[in-house]
């Protein structure tokens, strides 16, 4: 007998889809394992960006859409595009008004650039730079100053000078001789003992 019987042929059946089922089973499995190993590539290949340092020179930008009414200190370099109407204090920093910067203030800092539109007073401890696309009313009190040819300035100035200290000649008495060759001898105090 040729024929096969029916739980042969559904043994066979049986077979046949479980090795296909195994066979599917093994190609996702190894589908899943390829996908394991390029992201683990991928992991591999990328690194994070190195994290800047920090530097002990810091910036702050007040931006073209801020504005601030009041009073601004700080330890660090300032640049103003937007508005700032108020006092500003950065001792020995660098203030810089932008070419957008419009403010309105009291300035105290080491030195002052304007570009933008600055009304009111600047004491800077070293110089104070006006560009040429500066509009600055107002009085400035500095070591120095720069106005490039183009700018608005309608300004009291005030430099300060380095202190040039001249010796002061020391005063003769009245009753000592100037003239001639004529030199008074100081006696010594071993001289003086001698005396005696």
């Amino acid at each position: 007998m040729l024929g096969k019987s029916k739980t042969e042929g559904s043994k066979d059946e049986k077979f046949k889809d479980e090795k296909f089922k195994d066979e599917k089973f093994k190609d996702e499995k190894f589908k899943n394992e390829k996908v394991d190993a390029e992201k683990t590539k991928v992991e591999e290949t990328w690194t994070a960006p190195e994290p800047k340092p920090v530097t002990t020179e810091t910036k702050t930008l007040i931006g073209e859409h801020i504005s601030i009414e009041g009073s601004i200190r700080g330890k660090g370099d300032l640049v103003i595009e937007g508005s700032v109407k108020g006092n500003i204090q950065l001792e020995k920093y660098h203030l810089i008004v932008g070419p957008k910067g419009q403010v309105e203030a009291e300035i105290h800092a080491g030195n002052v650039t304007v570009s933008g539109q600055l009304t009111g007073n600047i004491i800077a401890l070293e110089k104070v730079a006006i560009t040429k696309d500066a509009d600055f009313s107002g009085e400035i009190k500095a070591k120095r100053i720069s106005v490039e040819d183009g700018a608005y300035l309608k300004a009291a100035i005030e430099l300060e000078r380095e202190s040039h200290i001249k010796p002061v000649p020391t005063s003769k008495p009245a009753d000592q001789k100037t003239s001639g060759m004529e030199k008074e001898s100081i006696p010594l105090a071993s001289e003086a003992e001698k005396g005696k």
